[in-house]
This record gives structure tokens, C-alpha cells and sequence, in this order.
């Protein structure tokens, strides 16, 4: 990406509106365990939210999300489910037992009301938005002034050696290409997010045949790439595929290996700033928010 106002220019958008309606309801094995490693930053912080969302556990990580809930046991949970079948699953996965909410920890699914939630966590998702900005103002909207958000996507270095074997090959991309992390904390600050925090790790995954390995991919995404191939392209492709994998991508130790390069982000809500000039106008839910923290300094 050139600056931060871009969309991601390997991103089909019909394609990813196509993806995000009809993703499986589960939650992938790699999500989950990144879920998982997130999770664990969270002894870093500080703050505990009294309220916190969850944007997508459904394909982001159900164990996940009880992580973060054992966490934060008393804290209210809000569950944001935008496709019905995902959003029953969730229902059914994640509702309490009204005995259970009696002690705090009550969960609402549906939509999160503007600035009520302190934190915002959202697993595995923004490398697959046609227009990450627009997700980014929704999870800016539903925090609170000094909530946090925590992320996690994949970065540019992901499926390296499956690229490798479709080029030799003259095929088209098998995947959409991933946003660096520096571009991502230019983009959070565009958004109106403060002091963003990001770092990265590689997970390199090994299989034992080219057919583990696509059934691992088909769970985890889609190919968004406006040039991936067109159409269906017969009954002898699958063997044609899974040989070309075979003899590209096996290596010294038999297996076939593959890469995914993992970002985390952190970032906060901010104070609004009032733009001052001979004629100033500040929201409502903004001059409160600062009345608020002007109280809350005295």
C-alpha cells in the first residue's frame, strides 16, 4: 500500500463481500492459536475494562474468547456477529446462564453502542476487509475515550512459499497480498487511534500432503486477488494442483511447509480534540467525553 488512504489494491471488493457472507461457522485452528498468543499480551496491560467486545469470534476463535473472558471475568461482554448463521453459533456458544450474569460478566449480542466498551478485540480479521478504514472507524466508534483496541491479521510475508510455486508454475497469485505493519500503524493514527503498538512473529506450519495443506488454506480464507483465476477450471485440476505443490514445495524433510506472518496491534482512543478557529464546533459525545476527563483529573 502507497499511503494510508489507500484500500488494499489486491483486494477484489465484490470478492470479499462475497467471502465475508458465506466464511464457515468455525473458528480455524491457526486463528484460535493466534487468539491464544494474543491473549497472553494481554498481562501487559494494565487497564481493566469494565466492558470489552469481541468483533467476530465466530471465525476469530470461540476458545479464544473464553480466554479473554476468564480474564476479565466480571467485565460485560458484547458479541458482534453481522452474518445470521455466525451470529446463532455465537448465540449458542457464548450466551450464560442468566444464574451466571447474577454475578457480572453478562454478555449482549447485536451491535455495540457508540463508546461503550473499553476494549475491542477483533482476531484474524482486517487482512481480509476490501476497506480496512471503514472497520477501523467501527471499532474507533464503539470505544470509549481511553479504551484499547487489540488486533490481529496476517502481514506480507504469509504463504511465501506457495507464491514461490505458483509463479514457477505462470499461474496467477493464490492470494491477495497482506498489508505491511507499518502501514497499519499509519492507517490506525489516520483513524483517530493514539500511541499504536505493533509487532510480528512467523508461524511456519508443516504438512504431509498437498491435500492437508489446501484443506487447512480453504478454512482459513479466500483468494481476494482481482487477477486470481477465473472461473472453475475442470476435474483434472485438482491432481494437477496438488502434483505442482508436491514438486515445488516439498522440502529436505519431507514436508511441505508454509509461512504466516502474523501482526499484532494494539492502539488507544484518545481524548477528541477540539479544532479551534474563529468558529469551533464540537460533538455532543465529544464535549462530554472531555467535561469527563476534566472531572476526572480534578
Amino acid at each position: 500500500m502507497n499511503t494510508s488512504s489507500d484500500r488494499p489494491p489486491t483486494i477484489a471488493p465484490a470478492a470479499a463481500a462475497r467471502w465475508a457472507a458465506s466464511a464457515p461457522a468455525a473458528s480455524p485452528w491457526l486463528h484460535e492459536e493466534v487468539g491464544r498468543r494474543m491473549a497472553d499480551r494481554l498481562q501487559w496491560i494494565k487497564r481493566d475494562p469494565p466492558a470489552w467486545a469481541d468483533w467476530e469470534p465466530v471465525r476469530g476463535g470461540l476458545r479464544a474468547h473464553g480466554l479473554v473472558r476468564k480474564r476479565y471475568p466480571q467485565a460485560r461482554v458484547h458479541v458482534v456477529e453481522p452474518q445470521p448463521e455466525r451470529m446463532a453459533m455465537a448465540r449458542d456458544q457464548l450466551a450464560r446462564p442468566w444464574w451466571r450474569q447474577l454475578r457480572g460478566g453478562s454478555t449482549e449480542f447485536g451491535p455495540v453502542p457508540p463508546g461503550s466498551v473499553q476494549m475491542l478485540w477483533a482476531n484474524m480479521q482486517l487482512h481480509m476487509a476490501a476497506d480496512p478504514q471503514v472497520l477501523l472507524r467501527q471499532w474507533h466508534d464503539a470505544l470509549a475515550v481511553d479504551g484499547f483496541l487489540m488486533f490481529s491479521c496476517l502481514g506480507p510475508d504469509t504463504l511465501r512459499e506457495l507464491r514461490a510455486a505458483y509463479a514457477a508454475m505462470g499461474w496467477p497469485p493464490p492470494a491477495h497480498e497482506f498489508t505491511d505493519m507499518h502501514d497499519w500503524g499509519d492507517m490506525l493514527v489516520a483513524g483517530g487511534f493514539a500511541e499504536p503498538v505493533m509487532d510480528m512473529e512467523r508461524i511456519r506450519l508443516s504438512f504431509d500432503t498437498p491435500a492437508r495443506l489446501l484443506e487447512e488454506l480453504h478454512e482459513l480464507g479466500a483468494n481476494l486477488h482481482p487477477a486470481r483465476f477465473a472461473g472453475l477450471r475442470g476435474r483434472g485440476w485438482p491432481p494437477r494442483l496438488e502434483a505442482a505443490l508436491d514438486r515445488q514445495m516439498r522440502g529436505e524433510d519431507g514436508k511441505l511447509g508454509l509461512t504466516f506472518e502474523v501482526i499484532y496491534g494494539h492502539a488507544l482512543k484518545p481524548l477528541p480534540r477540539a479544532r479551534m478557529g474563529e468558529r469551533s464546533a464540537v460533538s455532543l459525545d465529544d464535549m462530554r467525553a472531555m467535561l469527563q476527563a476534566d472531572r476526572g483529573r480534578g
